[in-house]
């Protein structure tokens, strides 16, 4: 029997800017609809487990360079738990928000960072559930193992049903990446140096090739 995760770690998919304020994407919202079906499929054991929480990651992933970061309650995070909330997900669980991070990396080094996983070590038996579309899992539990040291069964992958087309070249070279860019690296400090080191290096390619400018706004998984 596949042992029940209380922990949930929900990865968000971006949010857009427009007349109305700051929404999120329709995948960011079937990442939410997932982890509520997951906790709601779960009730008893969320109800009885103490350290029951669901924590919502993201900031402001895709905004263009130059782009203010939307104000406090519509970072990516919050939006993604007040819709948890809306739907009454603060009854079988605590409600966390992270709204630092642009990108899958920073999503676990920054929740790590703020103490948000503070807790029983997950294991085999108490696995940590990770929300998210499954493209996206396989690196997500990657960089679980850098940044949190957990791998195997101490991971349950909790995946979206909704589609969400992400062309698979693309997240193949994303991951093959991350596994050569993060070699040798175990701390979350560590590997965010890396990464700023690595965006930084991009940044000025970019700047080399005005014209490739536009991938910048892309949103990030």
């Amino acid at each position: 029997m596949t042992p029940t995760a209380t922990v949930l770690l929900v990865f968000g998919r971006g949010v857009v800017a427009g007349d109305g304020g700051y929404r999120l994407t329709a995948e960011s919202a079937a990442r939410v609809a997932a982890a509520i079906g997951y906790v709601r499929a779960h009730a008893a054991e969320f109800r009885r487990a103490a350290g029951a929480r669901v924590v919502f990651t993201g900031g402001w992933p895709h905004g263009p360079a130059g782009t203010p970061e939307p104000p406090a309650g519509c970072r990516e995070g919050e939006l993604m738990l007040a819709l948890a909330r809306d739907a009454g997900l603060d009854g079988y669980a605590r409600l966390h928000a992270e709204t630092r991070s642009r990108t899958t990396l920073q999503n676990l080094a920054h929740t790590v960072q703020d103490g948000l996983l503070a807790g029983p070590d997950h294991t085999p038996a108490r696995p940590l559930g990770l929300v998210s579309h499954p493209w996206h899992l396989p690196r997500i539990r990657f960089l679980a193992g850098k940044v949190l040291g957990l791998s195997g069964a101490a991971l349950l992958d909790v995946p979206v049903t909704a589609p969400d087309p992400v062309p698979a070249r693309h997240e193949r070279v994303a991951r093959a990446a991350s596994r050569l860019c993060y070699l040798g690296l175990r701390t979350p400090e560590a590997l965010l140096r890396r990464e700023r080191g690595l965006s930084r290096a991009a940044q000025r390619i970019s700047d080399l090739f005005p014209d490739r400018r536009g991938f910048a706004g892309r949103r990030r998984g």
